[in-house]
């Protein structure tokens, strides 16, 4: 049958608004009395589009109602939607059924593995090398969409440019080819095809049956821009259909020739067989993936008509000409110069610049709550950058405004997506402290009955206080040694009964296996709360196609790969929230954005990096190659990007906002925002600006009224309060820094160390370390006088399973200094010094105060008196600290010797103390390890005597408990500012709100 003399192509302007642009003119067009649209079948990108198209239906028809026509949609690649059934007929026997996603994925990664090994490559981890798979996955779709046939790969163009490619791309090629023929002939064993080539068949397929008998109903294609060639090939047979037509969003009709030449080639090369997209050519620019769409149409742009039809909710039409202005090429750009004022002016589009993203989407959401006092008004805020949208709806919430986002989020951030990570993160990596806690306080466990979760959490958090500090050593034992100690052991075995399943000890196990545990698992901790909203149904879906196809395609994997490979997977699952939020309100990410329309549109996040989202390369295709096969660059996602903004603002209401600061610091305002500046010029940027949000803003979150100045804390506790011991390393604390003292030993709070501590960066931890390791040398040399110190170290190293950085930077050095250790500990023997006791404790009783300490070590002189060892990793107190009161605790252990006793399991030790010394492992002269005494002594020109070492220690303490026990005075924080104590107790004192003060109050006396 001969074609219509001209196709039926239109373009509804931007200033228009699509969607009910579109149904104005479908309406008188297409409608029949008592049928209403009931014949015509309108081709839709999106199911999001045809929900949009409906609503602009009702609200066209009124109250009166009206038949809707049949939506059929297109079907998106990116969004994973199918064809509709006018495309995709259940009687489509002739073409081939398509593979499903997830068995291709599964069985390209064993293609890969078996690629790599005939090739002597390495082989790849389980979990590199399925995301290898999906990489090729997605290249193969990219060609295929574009009509590439994979011979095209070892064409005359491709080979000749191998040359000038680098090492990595020509790799890059090779596998991928390789990879993709193994594929096709799976594929031919399988008897299936691809998803993408499957779906250009049925665009052929239905592009021939409506040539060849053309349907007695019209069909009209509606806001479809995929410029792919079997797509535009069967929008060109239902533009050259009989009353059908072909309606695209916003083609620029008014941007002039030169212009318009100056996108490039857009598919249509200069010379038969040579390029289809060259390098000058204009991929960012918001017209050029309509003008590669036409060209493969067979359509000149002067065929296409305006449609004149215009909704309700159109803007000014010099809108749409200011926006053509506004994305012309640059070379087009200079007639900038010479447009007058009034055709730079955008009326009705704001731009708001905010300090942070905070205050951006606080701003937004005020717009939004504004807009809504007017009745019917509807109100659109797009951004391509999520957290900005899930603040937006944070803030609205504060007005009890429920805005759904309706990009979703990846399933590995909702809650049901997030246990189901963090138990194959625990098959993968054992039981960590930081995720096995975070597992098993995860919100839905134990989350259907509140009395059985309140006391999961409280044996929970017993469990989790006893675990805090270095990690355990790996397995169960030591967990539930753990448990026993903090009394939760009876929950502990319905936790080990649950986490035991986990352990996978093979190399490799079947993936479905694995996904079962799994799931068994989950469904022990949280029941059927795991599946119960829409992240646990989409969670459901994802497992259960998992299974299927890794039990068919019999996929295996190594337990350390598990947790990243359903990472990955879930990161790939956009989970969106079901419909109920206001019905004025959307919040669209670009995609769903697309033929969405609205009274107000608010435009956020226009800064580079979130709109436009940097284009991302391809893994395994080269640019030069991807133009050479005739597949456009990366660069194109940018010019769909440009062209969501174009669209948007064609509504009556526009308001661009960007945010000056991100969480990671300053940002860069988008491209697109700067050509609106630039247009606008400088006067006419100010008059756009918006002013009145930003104002409001500080009034609603102002600041309260300045507090009074917080004073330097002096707690004054009751006598019954100050009854408390003091131990040896508290002294000095306690004259330097009482409120530490005060904090500690009174209000009892002490710190708690973090989950998975490690001696690598915590000085306390490495210390305790230490001294284990010399207590238990000391104590095993009783039975065993030759055991070298250096071995057994090591061996208590690797039991406490210390960090690889601990092991490699600290190893070497504790070693070191701990040979030196044994030497003198060693020509100490020889000369009669004999080492009494390790780790002891001693008390005494001092003027009615009860002081303790422990002392590292105790060893008795050949004249009988006592030496008092200190283990220091550190540097040791000098002298001069000692003497001026800093370092009080060698001195303190001498006092309880004397006046008390250090009792031990063989038996006490007391006696006259006559010498101190810490033995330390920090480097001196050039070696690790050294010993010093901290009085004066030798060459030394300050500190204490020897002989006034212990009564000046005596002094001190008399004078403590005078002032502090046995006393009235305040435990003032920072009382002597030079005393070099700990941090721990800084915030709660609010140091930071009255030193600064104190301290310039000090420097104005002197």
């Amino acid at each position: 049958m001969g074609e219509k003399a001209e196709p039926a192509v239109y373009s509804i302007a931007a200033h228009r608004g699509f969607a009910d642009a579109l149904v104005a003119g479908l309406v008188p067009r297409y409608s029949e009395r008592d049928l209403g649209l009931a014949r015509l079948t309108l081709l839709v990108p999106s199911s999001r589009a045809a929900r949009t198209i409906s609503e602009a239906l009702v609200r066209h028809s009124g109250e009166t109602g009206i038949l809707m026509p049949r939506m059929v949609t297109v079907g998106d690649l990116d969004l994973d939607e199918a064809l509709g059934s006018l495309l995709d007929p259940l009687g489509a026997s002739d073409i081939p059924p398509a593979v499903e996603p997830t068995q291709r994925w599964l069985e390209l990664a064993k293609l890969i593995e078996i690629e790599n090994a005939e090739a002597g490559r390495k082989p790849l981890t389980g979990s590199a090398c399925l995301r290898q798979a999906r990489d090729i996955a997605r290249a193969m779709d990219r060609l295929l969409v574009e009509d590439v046939e994979p011979d095209a790969l070892m064409s005359e163009p491709i080979l000749d440019m191998l040359g000038d490619l680098s090492e990595h791309w020509r790799k890059s090629l090779r596998l991928f080819a390789r990879v993709q023929a193994r594929w096709l002939d799976r594929l031919r064993e399988m008897g299936r095809v691809d998803a993408a080539t499957r779906r250009n068949m049925l665009f052929e397929r239905a592009a021939r049956r409506w040539r060849d008998d053309p349907p007695a109903s019209p069909i009209v294609a509606a806001g479809v821009t995929s410029a792919s060639p079997a797509l535009a090939r069967m929008l060109r047979a239902i533009a050259n259909l009989p009353d059908s037509a072909v309606i695209l969003p916003d083609l620029d009709l008014s941007m002039s020739d030169e212009a318009w030449d100056e996108l490039g080639r857009a598919g249509a090369p200069s010379e038969p067989g040579g390029q289809v997209f060259g390098k000058k050519d204009a991929l960012t620019h918001p017209q050029y993936h309509l003008k590669l769409l036409i060209e493969r149409m067979g359509i000149a742009r002067a065929e296409v008509r305006q449609w004149h039809r215009t909704g309700v909710a159109a803007a000014p039409p010099a809108r749409t000409h200011a926006i053509s202005s506004l994305f012309l090429p640059p070379q087009a750009s200079q007639s900038w110069i010479t447009l007058y004022a009034d055709k730079r002016r955008l009326s009705g589009i704001r731009m708001m610049t905010s300090a942070t993203a905070e205050e951006e989407a606080q701003a937004i959401a005020l717009l939004v709550r504004e807009a809504l006092e007017e009745p019917e008004k509807r109100v659109a805020v797009v951004t391509a950058d999520r957290a900005l949208a899930r603040r937006v709806v944070q803030h609205l919430a504060r007005w009890n405004i429920i805005a759904d986002d309706s990009a979703g989020q990846p399933l590995s951030l909702t809650p049901a997506g997030r246990l189901f990570g963090l138990l194959g993160q625990l098959m993968s990596d054992g039981f960590d402290p930081a995720p096995l806690i975070g597992t098993l306080a995860h919100p839905l466990v134990k989350a259907g009955d509140v009395d059985e979760r309140r006391a999961w959490l409280g044996a929970l958090r017993r469990f989790e206080r006893e675990l805090r500090g270095p990690s355990p050593a790996p397995g169960l034992g030591p967990l539930r040694e753990i448990a026993s100690e903090a009394k939760v052991a009876e929950w502990w075995d319905e936790t080990e009964q649950v986490l035991s399943a986990l352990m996978l000890s093979d190399d490799t196990v079947p993936f479905a296996d694995a996904l079962d545990l799994l799931v068994g698992a989950a469904e022990a901790l949280a029941a059927d709360k795991v599946w119960a909203r829409e992240d646990g149904r989409a969670l459901s879906a994802m497992v259960d196609d998992l299974r299927l196809h890794a039990r068919a395609t019999d996929t295996r994997v190594a337990p350390s790969d598990i947790g990243n490979i359903l990472r990955d997977c879930m990161d790939e699952i956009a989970v969106r929230p079901p419909y109920g939020g206001h019905p004025r309100v959307s919040i669209y990410g670009l995609l769903e954005s697309r033929m969405a329309r609205a009274d107000l549109v608010i435009c956020g996040g226009l800064n580079e990096g979130s709109w436009p989202q940097p284009p991302g390369a391809d893994a395994l295709l080269a640019p030069r190659v991807l133009r050479a096969l005739g597949v456009p660059g990366a660069e194109f996602r940018i010019g769909l990007s440009a062209h969501d903004l174009a669209g948007a603002m064609g509504a009556p209401e526009v308001v661009l906002s960007r945010a000056g600061r991100d969480s990671e610091g300053p940002t860069l305002a988008s491209r697109f925002w700067l050509r609106v500046e630039a247009l606008l010029g400088e006067d006419l940027a100010a008059q756009h600006r918006e002013k009145t949000v930003p104002a409001i803003l500080p009034q609603i979150d102002r600041d309260p009224p300045r507090a009074a100045d917080y004073e330097q804390p002096k707690p004054m506790p009751s006598a019954d309060q100050r009854a408390v011991k003091i131990s040896a390393t508290a002294l000095d604390r306690l004259l330097g820094d009482p409120y530490q003292f005060y904090a500690r030993e009174i209000l009892g709070l002490k710190q708690l160390d973090p989950l998975a501590a490690d001696p690598f960066g915590d000085p306390a931890l490495r210390g305790t370390l230490v001294h284990d390791i010399l207590d238990q040398w000391h104590r095993a040399r009783i039975d065993d006088p030759a055991l070298a110190l250096v071995p057994f170290a090591e061996r208590q190293l690797r039991e406490k399973q210390v960090h690889p950085l601990f092991w490699g930077l600290w190893r070497p050095r504790i070693c070191a200094a701990l040979e030196q250790f044994e030497q003198w500990v060693e020509v100490a023997a020889r000369e009669g010094r004999e080492v009494l006791a390790t780790e002891i404790w001693g008390e005494m009783l001092f003027e009615g105060v009860k002081v303790m300490g422990i002392a590292d070590r105790i060893d008795r002189l050949p004249d009988g008196t006592l030496a008092i060892v200190d283990y220091k990793t550190g540097g040791s107190p000098s002298a001069a600290q000692v003497e001026a009161g800093y370092a009080l605790q060698l001195g303190v252990l001498g006092l309880i010797a004397r006046e008390g006793s250090f009792d031990g399991e063989d038996g006490s030790v007391r006696g006259e103390a006559s010498q101190f010394e810490y033995w330390s492992l920090a480097k001196n002269k050039g070696e690790f390890g050294y010993i010093d005494e901290p009085v004066k002594k030798g060459s030394k020109r300050s500190g204490l005597l020897p002989e006034k070492f212990l009564p000046e220690h005596e002094r001190y303490l008399r004078e403590a408990i005078a002032k502090y026990i046995h006393g009235s005075e305040p435990f003032t924080a920072k009382e002597n500012p030079d005393y070099p104590g700990y941090t721990d107790y800084d915030q709660l004192m609010r140091l930071e709100e009255w030193i600064i003060r104190l301290t310039s109050t000090e420097e104005a006396a002197t």
